[in-house]
């Protein structure tokens, strides 16, 4: 075992090795995602390497849209030891989260079509570049 494994990290290492803000982390460890040795005679929380590893697990699994509930549960049903749960858990989350993502790209596409739509109307009016919503107010609200 390296030395460098032994010596635990603080938080500000943590963050610095890994790229998450410190706020982040604690909440993290606040929630049981990951742990730490205990503190320091500074009152610092101490982590060993193994946090490393966690918090790129947390990364990838929040890349994947998973919230932070989400992967609490997740981590909940692999610490109770039902492993082969566990993967039909992510299963399902990774499932929920398509879902989440397929939603929201709905939403941005209707956006999409309504800026689209929007220019169409309003080409030429765009294209001189003095715009203005002629049917209101301008400049206050109305009385």
């Amino acid at each position: 075992m390296s030395i460098q494994r032994m010596r635990p990290m603080t938080v500000g290492e943590l963050s610095r090795r890994t790229g998450v803000r410190v706020k982040t982390l604690r909440e993290y460890t606040d929630l049981g995602l990951i742990y730490t040795l205990g503190r320091s005679p500074a009152n610092y929380r101490l982590f060993t390497t193994d946090a490393l590893w966690y918090v790129h697990q947390i990364g990838e699994l929040r890349g994947l849209g998973l919230t932070v509930a989400e992967i609490r549960e997740l981590a909940t049903t692999w610490l109770d030891g039902a492993d082969q749960a566990s993967g039909a858990r992510l299963a399902e989350l990774l499932h929920r989260s398509r879902e989440r993502l397929e939603r929201r790209i709905a939403g941005q596409q209707q956006t999409l079509r309504r800026i689209e739509e929007f220019e169409a109307v309003h080409r030429a009016d765009l294209a001189v570049g003095d715009f203005c919503f002629s049917d209101g107010p301008r400049g206050g609200v109305d009385a």
